[in-house]
């Protein structure tokens, strides 16, 4: 049963404290990648056999094998896919940076130009479940931002065969080409390359720890867009909601992995009680109740706050993942909200809007990162290049400037690249 607990019995760095023990995982990607990079497909082969129980005589995904893929998804999920593609397309177009010049006097131009980044790769994790919500999520954005090639790497069933919702979702938001990996074998091969898969220049996308780990170990090598911890949602409700609707909102994140977090902090604990009882009468009848009942009874919690205050004050200081806000006038709040990755607003608006239709990204900061960082967006496959141009006589005027300031560094080389071009040619 999920726990309650009073506001200051807890701090709020403990509430998305998860029951896990420490698994240390860097040794084994670190030997992972080096097979990888020394072996490349032979190695990525042998990965798909010892962990997908997979055999596979090739690595990419064909046009035939999509295409029957996408013969077999029921039409109505096709249309689906296609109306939640247009809302992602629709929101992240608007995100899109244009680059700027400022034109000053003696002809000085400074400025800024955006610049796509050329591959993108996209982990799009299997096992217990599908996720075509992430192919369309992490891919329209690169293909938003102008990314020439696309790869998604995603890890095949033991019959050798992808998911057919992922290859649809693939289809539907242009991705170039589509791989049979998963784990860190396949973040090594997304950032090293190997004979049948290119090297990238980003990889994005969750996974599970050692998905984590490898993104960890090939940055710098590579950029990815965040190390994304077991995901979490705190539901803030006030004693006028609906028991049954916060019930269902926690246990929708609950059953992703028993290391989810579902946290409900209220001002009333008559809510409290109740929600507590929807819970568990909402469990049974869940088909994924193990895993749901799991990540519940570890890492669940109620907390129950004295005034609204105190449960915002909760809610900005662990800055969770996702933040419903279950009250009647949602946007009351919504600047008094500094720190979360998506904030969903009112009584009909569950978090699963945001994971599959409604627009804004689902890629979100994880484990409090939201103080800090931002979901998954078009800046994510964007460079910013700033340029300079000056004429002899706008360097007439301030190389002197700029010479004393390099001196003060005492780096006179830099200086005299300055001085030298104010000297008469004899």
């Amino acid at each position: 049963m999920i726990k309650i607990m009073k506001y200051g019995q807890i701090s709020a760095s403990e509430i998305f404290a998860r029951n896990e023990s420490e698994l240390d995982v860097s040794d084994i990607v670190t030997d992972i990648i080096a097979d990888v990079r020394k072996n490349g497909d032979a190695a990525l082969l042998a990965y798909a056999k010892k962990f997908d129980k997979a055999e596979l005589t090739s690595l990419e995904v064909s046009d035939a094998e999509i295409e029957e893929a996408f013969a077999s998804v029921e039409p109505e999920f096709v249309e689906i896919l296609r109306e939640a593609a247009a809302n992602i397309r629709a929101f992240h177009e608007k995100q899109m940076r244009q680059g700027f010049a400022l034109r000053q006097e003696n002809g000085v131009v400074i400025g800024q130009k955006i610049t796509p980044i050329e591959k993108a790769g996209l982990y799009v994790p299997g096992g217990t479940a599908a996720y075509p919500s992430t192919v369309l999520m992490d891919s329209i954005p690169a293909k938003i931002a102008g990314c020439k090639e696309i790869c998604i790497a995603t890890p095949p069933s033991a019959n050798g065969r992808i998911n057919p919702v992922i290859l649809a979702a693939a289809k539907i938001a242009g991705v170039d080409r589509i791989f049979k990996m998963g784990g860190a074998q396949a973040i090594a091969a997304l950032a090293y390359g190997t004979q049948s898969v290119p090297k990238v220049d980003k990889i994005v996308g969750p996974g599970n720890a050692f998905v984590a780990e490898a993104k960890r170990q090939v940055f710098g090598k590579v950029s990815i867009d965040m190390i994304a911890g077991p995901s979490e949602i705190l539901v803030i409700a006030d004693g006028k909601s609906d028991p049954a609707y916060v019930a269902a909102d926690l246990l929708s994140q609950a059953e992703h992995d028993k290391m989810a977090s579902a946290v409900l902090v209220t001002d009333s604990e008559e809510l409290a009680l109740q929600v507590q009882t929807e819970i568990e009468k909402q469990l049974s009848k869940l088909p994924r109740e193990e895993i749901a009942r799991v990540s519940i009874e570890n890492n669940g919690k109620i907390i129950v706050a004295d005034n609204f205050d105190d449960v915002l004050a909760v809610a900005n200081e662990i800055a969770p993942e996702h933040l419903e806000l279950c009250v009647d006038n949602p946007f009351d709040y919504l600047d008094k909200v500094q720190n979360a990755g998506s904030i969903f607003m009112g009584r009909y608006c569950p978090e699963a809007l945001g994971d599959y239709f409604a627009g804004p990204n689902h890629t979100l900061p994880t484990s409090g990162t939201a103080r800090f960082s931002s979901p998954l967006s078009v800046d994510d496959f964007i460079k910013k290049t700033q340029y300079t141009y000056y004429t002899k006589e706008a360097l007439d005027k301030v190389g002197q400037k700029v010479a004393f300031f390099a001196e003060k560094e005492g780096l006179s080389a830099h200086a005299r690249s300055a001085t030298i071009r104010l000297e008469e040619k004899k």
